[in-house]
């Protein structure tokens, strides 16, 4: 397999079992480089009052219904939330045609049933203490298990993959990704807002979900596809994990697909900003691959200078700097990004791919509008009908 399948699921039960690690390896050795996947969520939400509602079920049952929607709708934890995915492609331009056909169809299905859909890391206002958690077995285990952690993620996120061949190969790009995920999630920055208020963070997703679960965040270097076996079949033996989906890092090989996926970034308001990030997100993945083919990738960087970057992005985005520790100097947060640009140059012009990044990112827009007066509630109405037009340019069809 070289790449994420399209699948409809209320959950993550296709990696259930997937602990088998010789079987991942075998699965990673066959893998193809560079197929594409897209996955993307969303907030369900009354179209009047914006806020959340649980109808995940009924919106899910419909999916079914749709012959597109039912391999690529799937849920994610809370009934307030759907996920559409764009399936294996192979190429970029072929997962981009994929989903938006995808996202159309969805938003036809939530426009018909009276609801609206809405892209943000965040809702601003919504209660954890009111989120109702998908009742299926495996979420009912999350949810013993994790208890308040499980409750507290009513969140929204973009998730990528790339087919990378060859386990080690796998790893190495996983370790090195590392350096680069504090500029993604400072670009994607785009939840500001939470219980009402101006968090003063620019992604306060990340710190309620990467800063709350368990095997979560940024993983230390493996090294090795042995070590990373090592250490799973640790956490399988001592009854830390049954299924591959409990290891919840920002960038991980997975184990279905036989794929990188990076999953630090909010979910873009826009849906063309959406797919530029995606766009980025995969040239950073395919440059890795091929800087580790030439023998070009420096030694990883530590946790403890991963964490001050992330800290920095969590906090002002692209407001802000990072640390430049090949240099041990600060530089400009859009700086880094740009220097991602240049790196990845050899990657976006092999594989095809468009970056064109927005002046202002989502939080920085949000923020902006806040400062100026607008309030929270009329930010979201925005962001909402921003969401509706952008990821379905062509209008919602009922057809």
């Amino acid at each position: 397999m070289a790449g994420p399948e399209s699948r409809g699921r209320t959950d993550d039960a296709e990696d259930a079992g997937h602990l088998d690690l010789e079987r991942t390896r075998e699965l990673f050795e066959a893998s193809t480089d560079f197929t594409i996947g897209l996955e993307e969520e969303f907030a369900i939400v009354d179209p009047e009052s914006l806020d959340l509602r649980h109808r995940f079920e009924d919106l899910y049952a419909a999916c079914l219904q749709d012959e597109l929607l039912a391999e690529s709708a799937a849920g994610e934890l809370i009934a307030s939330e759907i996920e559409i995915r764009s399936g294996r492609a192979e190429s970029f331009a072929e997962a981009m045609e994929l989903q938006r056909e995808h996202r159309g169809r969805l938003f036809a299905l939530a426009e018909g049933m009276g609801l609206a859909l809405a892209a943000a890391g965040t809702h601003p206002w919504a209660s954890y203490l009111d989120q109702r958690i998908i009742d299926t077995p495996h979420y009912a285990r999350l949810r013993g298990e994790l208890r308040w952690v499980a409750q507290r993620n009513n969140t929204w996120s973009l998730h990528v993959h790339v087919g990378v061949r060859g386990p080690d190969r796998a790893v190495a790009v996983c370790d090195h990704l590392r350096r680069v995920l504090p500029a993604l999630l400072a670009l994607s920055a785009n939840s500001p807002f939470l219980d009402g208020r101006d968090t003063g963070l620019h992604s306060v997703r990340t710190e309620i979900f990467t800063r709350t679960f368990p095997r979560c965040g940024i993983h230390e270097p493996f090294g090795s596809w042995k070590a990373y076996r090592d250490f799973v079949d640790v956490l399988v033996r001592t009854n830390s994990i049954v299924e591959a989906t409990q290891l919840w890092w920002s960038v991980r090989p997975h184990h279905t697909f036989g794929t990188v996926e990076l999953r630090i970034c909010d979910a873009q308001t826009r849906g063309e900003e959406s797919f530029a990030l995606a766009a980025l997100i995969t040239a950073c993945i395919a440059q890795t691959a091929l800087d580790y083919d030439a023998g070009r990738l420096p030694e990883p960087l530590g946790q403890r200078q991963i964490e001050e970057n992330l800290w920095r992005a969590i906090r002002y985005g692209m407001d802000g700097k990072m640390i430049d520790f090949d240099r041990g100097v600060e530089t400009p947060t859009p700086a880094a990004v740009e220097r991602l640009l240049e790196w990845t140059g050899p990657a976006r012009e092999s594989l095809g791919l468009e970056v064109v990044l927005p002046e202002l990112n989502g939080a920085r827009r949000a923020l902006r509008a806040f400062d100026g007066g607008a309030s929270i509630e009329e930010i979201y109405r925005v962001a909402v009908a921003e969401t509706k037009r952008t990821y379905v340019p062509e209008g919602v069809s009922m057809k």
